[in-house]
């Protein structure tokens, strides 16, 4: 199965924000992609049973996700489409070099 860079390009940026935003909601209690100003973004407060467990496995996703992400966060007072856009930005880019490496694997497993 062949994918276009730019489908491919949208759907990680698609599956990025619904990954984030899934994430606050069950595990956070949130109903926002970026938590609030003040708020931790990479741990949680004190979970319990499975939502601690979950949240564990999860944490390297999040890291690679939103882990350079955080020097922006801890601004005073962003307005949220700086956020939004600087997601996409480093989306877009963690992306191209997904497909990237992912093809130059597919291509030397077809020459073998």
């Amino acid at each position: 199965m062949k994918i276009s860079r730019k489908k491919f390009v949208t759907l990680f940026l698609i599956c990025g924000f619904a990954f984030l935003f899934i994430y606050n909601v069950i595990l956070r209690s949130v109903v926002r992609l970026i938590p609030e100003n003040g708020a931790s973004f990479m741990s949680t407060e004190s979970l319990t049973g499975w939502k601690s467990i979950v949240s564990t496995m999860l944490y390297p996703v999040k890291i690679v996700l939103a882990g350079p992400m955080l020097p922006l966060m801890n601004l005073p007072d962003p307005p949220p489409p700086f956020l939004v856009i600087g997601f996409v930005f480093y989306w877009t880019i963690l992306a191209l070099a997904i497909h990237y490496f992912i093809g130059k694997i597919r291509r030397s497993r077809q020459k073998a």
